[in-house]
C-alpha cells in the first residue's frame, strides 16, 4: 500500500466519524431520562443548583448547538469533563485504557495462537475423529453464553477450588506482575474462549478450500511432505479471510470487553463503559463509541496492510 492510497484512506475516516458521531449523539440524547435525572430527585438539590449544573455541562442548549460544540471540542482534543466524576474524560480513559490492553492483548494473543493450529489441524484430518472433536468443542464455544461460562469458571476456580481469584487486577497492597498474571488468567481465558471457537472454524473452512486448489495438489505430485505443503504453500492463501475476521475481533477487543471486564471487576474500557451508561455520562460515552468506532475504522486497514504481506499480489494503486 503507497503512500497515497494510504492517505486516502485516512482522509476518508473523517465524514464516515463525523456521520457516526451525529447518529451516537441523537440516539444518546433522544433516549429517555438525562445525566442530572440522579439530581432531580434529590431534595438536597435545588432547583437553582440544577439548572447551574444544566448550564456548566451545556445541557440547556438545544441539541444542534450541543452537537456542534462537543464535535469542535472533540477533534481538536478537548473531550470535556466527566459528569459524574468532574474529571476530564481523557484522564478517565486513560486510566482505563492500559488494563484493557493487558487484557484484550493477552486473549487476542491466546486465541490466535490455539484457534490457527486447531483449525489446520481439523482442515488437514478432515473427516476424522480428531475433526470432529474439534468441531464439537467450536460449536459449544459458540453456543455457549460467555457470561455463564464466566460465572461457572469464576465459581469453580475461585469459590470452590480457591485456585485463582474471583475479581480485581491485583491483590490489595500487591504490585508484582506474577499477582497481575495470577489475575488475569480467568479473564483472559473466558475472553479468548468466544474467539477461538469462532477462528478455528473460519481456519478450516478456509483451509479447507485452499487445500483443494490445483497448486497445492502439484505441489504434493513434486513429493513435498504434507507439513511442508500445509505451512509453505496452503497457509498463506489460508490467512487472507482470517484477517478479516480477527481484525474485526480485535477492535471489538480493545474497545472493551463488557461482560468479562464486569464479571471480573476488571478496572479496563468495558467497565467504564457500563458505569457511564449506568450514570447516563454522555461525555464519557461519546468519548468511548468514538474511540471504538474509530478502533474499527483502524482495524480494518491494518487488515488491508496484512492482506498486502500475506500475499504479494495484492497492490493498492
Amino acid at each position: 500500500m503507497n503512500a497515497t492510497h494510504l492517505l486516502k484512506r485516512l482522509l476518508g475516516t473523517v465524514p464516515l466519524l463525523l456521520g457516526v458521531s451525529l447518529l451516537l449523539f441523537g440516539v444518546l440524547h433522544l433516549a429517555p431520562g438525562g445525566p442530572l435525572d440522579v439530581y432531580a430527585d434529590n431534595p438536597s438539590v435545588s432547583p437553582e443548583a440544577l439548572a447551574q449544573m444544566r448550564t456548566a455541562f451545556g445541557l440547556d442548549q438545544p441539541l444542534p448547538v450541543q452537537y456542534v460544540s462537543w464535535v469542535t471540542a472533540f477533534f481538536t482534543g478537548e473531550w470535556g469533563y466527566s459528569i459524574r466524576t468532574a474529571r476530564p474524560v481523557t484522564q478517565e480513559i486513560a486510566e482505563r485504557i492500559g488494563p484493557t490492553l493487558i487484557l484484550g492483548g493477552t486473549s487476542f494473543v491466546l486465541s490466535l495462537l490455539i484457534a490457527l493450529p486447531l483449525g489446520i489441524v481439523s482442515a488437514v484430518r478432515r473427516y476424522s475423529g480428531v475433526d470432529y472433536l474439534i468441531t464439537f468443542l467450536s460449536f459449544l464455544g459458540v453456543s455457549m453464553p460467555v457470561f455463564w461460562l464466566a460465572l461457572m469458571l469464576q465459581l469453580l476456580f475461585a469459590v470452590q477450588w480457591r485456585l485463582l481469584p474471583s475479581a480485581g487486577i491485583q491483590t490489595i497492597g500487591s504490585d508484582s506482575v506474577l499477582d497481575l498474571i495470577h489475575h488475569l488468567i480467568l479473564p483472559a481465558c473466558i475472553l479468548a474462549f468466544a474467539s477461538v471457537a469462532g477462528w478455528s472454524r473460519y481456519m478450516r473452512s478456509s483451509m479447507v478450500e485452499v487445500l483443494g486448489q490445483d497448486y497445492v495438489r502439484t505441489a504434493r505430485a513434486k513429493g513435498l511432505t504434507a507439513g511442508r505443503v500445509v505451512v509453505h504453500h496452503a497457509l498463506r492463501n489460508a490467512l487472507i479471510p482470517i484477517i478479516t475476521v480477527v481484525a474485526l475481533d480485535f477492535a471489538t477487543i480493545l474497545s472493551g470487553a463488557v461482560i468479562t471486564e464486569t464479571i471480573f471487576a476488571w478496572p479496563g474500557i468495558g467497565r467504564l463503559f457500563i458505569e457511564s451508561m449506568n450514570g447516563r455520562d454522555y461525555p464519557v460515552l461519546m468519548a468511548l463509541m468514538m474511540a471504538g468506532s474509530f478502533a474499527l475504522i483502524l482495524s480494518n486497514l491494518l487488515a488491508d496492510l496484512a492482506y498486502a504481506a500475506v500475499d504479494p499480489r495484492i497492490r493498492y494503486e
